[in-house]
């Protein structure tokens, strides 16, 4: 194993994260959260259990390497002090112009032991110029398990660096998971952080997307389906500091019985970023009367000689898709699935690790098919 995995605690940052106070829902930042239900004290922190795979081929990455990408990240609340505090580093370094054609696989995996428990991972990622290659990132849990865990992903990618990332969210319903990512793109560098969220309690990832290098350019997608009392909670930045750089963002979720989500987004163009390109899109569907979503899309530009949108929807299934495909004698339930399966193609057609779709269909249509059966039973 090439990956340099270390765990330390960092008593200044644990009296950093003691002095600083809890989130609460009447800052933006934490709007419409569920953060007043948690009680931290309540959860001990406790080792990782973590496996690679995908990344024998690699050097050992330079811990002055990672200590630099890390001094990057950006804290913006207690549980960044906790990670920092407790944390357990996985590091991948891709030298320059190394192209990897097989995903790296990081796995996490809460344990029925772990109840009780704060976990607190972080996974550094270098891309060095001109490299390419796609890091898959799984969270998992033990279905009875009451936990924890506060992940930080700081991702970096040099000039003409191409870096994929996925993260998929596969916990228990008593899980809380509460994510931190940043990436950051240098000169003429591509950057993918796609999510696919389908488990956990309340399970919120905030990503901050930076371009600082000219002709850099990032995208970000997600797929998520709440059901039950679960909710998912994205916040999202993409942030463009430099000229003619290009960010696109496509989000699309599906919340059913009480379940609830969340999504909030800035695209910031500043100052210098002149010739700059966004576009931020986030589709919902609830699919029970007493599910519930939100969306709020945002713009700050600050120069001009710019292009960017932002569009927005949450709403039930179309009855028009609906009418058409039961006007051609496909039963009810059966036009339902395939109506959803459709809404969550495009998202599914731009994951990184084609052989993961498959899967992660089968987990969607798992989802709607116990709605179907509570529905018609």
């Amino acid at each position: 194993m090439s990956a340099l995995l270390t765990h330390a605690i960092d008593p200044a940052a644990a009296e950093r994260a003691a002095a600083m106070s809890m989130p609460s829902p009447e800052q933006e930042v934490w709007r419409y959260s569920r953060i007043a239900e948690l009680d931290l004290a309540s959860y001990a922190p406790a080792a990782v259990r973590t496996t690679i795979s995908g990344a024998d081929s690699l050097p050992v990455a330079d811990p002055s390497l990672v200590a630099e990408i890390v001094a990057g990240m950006t804290v913006h609340d207690v549980f960044d002090e906790l990670n920092a505090a407790y944390q357990y580093t996985v590091a991948i370094s891709v030298p320059a112009g190394k192209v990897l054609d097989e995903p790296i696989v990081i796995t996490h995996h809460i344990a029925l032991e772990d109840n009780g428990r704060a976990l607190y991972p972080r996974l550094v990622i270098h891309g060095g110029q001109d490299s390419e290659f796609t890091v898959v990132e799984r969270f998992e849990s033990h279905p009875d398990v009451d936990a924890l865990i506060a992940p930080r992903l700081v991702l970096h990618a040099a000039q003409a660096a191409r870096v994929s990332y996925l993260g998929v969210n596969l916990l228990g319903d008593k899980v809380w998971q509460l994510g931190h990512q940043q990436a950051t793109g240098e000169r003429d560098s591509t950057t993918l952080l796609a999510t696919v969220a389908l488990g956990g309690d309340y399970a919120r990832v905030r990503t901050d997307a930076r371009l600082v290098g000219q002709g850099g350019s990032t995208k970000q997608i997600a797929l998520y389906y709440a059901d039950g009392h679960q909710m998912h909670d994205f916040r999202t930045l993409q942030d463009h500091i430099a000229p003619r750089t290009s960010s696109d963002l496509l989000f699309k979720g599906a919340v059913q019985d009480t379940a609830k989500s969340v999504y909030t987004g800035l695209i910031r163009i500043r100052e210098a970023a002149k010739g700059s390109v966004a576009y931020q899109t986030n589709r919902n569907l609830t699919l029970s009367e007493g599910a519930w979503a939100e969306s709020v899309p945002n713009l700050d530009i600050r120069t001009n000689e710019v292009k960017c949108s932002h569009a927005s929807t949450v709403g039930p299934i179309d009855d028009e898709q609906r009418f058409y495909l039961e006007s051609r004698g496909i039963p009810p339930e059966v036009a339902e699935r395939l109506v959803v399966l459709g809404f969550f193609d495009d998202v599914l057609s731009l994951l990184p690790v084609g052989g993961l779709r498959a899967d992660l269909r089968t987990r969607v249509a798992a989802k709607l098919q116990r709605r179907i059966v509570e529905v018609t039973a």
